[in-house]
């Protein structure tokens, strides 16, 4: 668990999760399409509960991170390490937060606190944060917090019937440490 502030915390999804995470994934269907791959392959609760299944095996193996993130007691979207590479010491964050939840700071807020997470408690050297170019609102995260852009990966992920280019954000460790 991760306590961000009273309003906000960051807890490993557990199957209990699967119809909260699907009901927040179904009403917001168009707008999360736009930039998620995996939403047209979420058609059940039953598909979120596969979801949290594979992450809990991630979880147990060390190699991922996926948290509910709860504000106000109901979860509000998901976040965490998709990908935790304890050999070259970097974790990669990712996240997705319901429409009605933005606009209050509260990625930010979780952005922040994995990126110290993964900083302090697995010695990460680096944090990276990767979105679609178009993509502002995501992209504001790892700018807010001044992550480096560190370039471009062209026709980098295939979402539904075309390419995108993803733009990489990089935070080191002793570059946090002097913020």
């Amino acid at each position: 668990m991760i306590q961000i502030s009273e309003d906000l915390l960051l807890l490993p999804v557990q199957p209990e999760d699967a119809e909260a995470i699907f009901t927040l994934t179904d009403q917001d269907r168009p707008y999360l399409r736009e930039w998620l791959p995996w939403v047209d392959g979420t058609k059940s609760v039953e598909d979120s509960l596969e979801y949290i299944k594979f992450s809990q095996i991630g979880g147990k193996a060390g190699t991922l991170l996926n948290l509910a993130i709860i504000w106000k007691g109901d979860i509000v979207g998901i976040t965490g390490f998709n990908k935790i590479d304890r050999t070259h010491r970097i974790a990669y964050i990712g996240y997705w937060l319901g429409r009605d939840y933005q606009g209050h700071g509260i990625m930010t807020q979780a952005a922040k606190a994995l990126t110290t997470y993964a900083f302090n408690e697995l010695q990460s050297n680096k944090v990276e944060i990767r979105a679609a170019v178009g993509n502002k609102k995501s992209r504001s995260i790892p700018e807010r917090l001044g992550f480096v852009q560190e370039g471009i990966l062209r026709s980098n992920e295939w979402l539904y019937d075309h390419f995108v280019d993803h733009v990489v954000y990089g935070m080191l460790a002793d570059e946090w440490e002097d913020k």
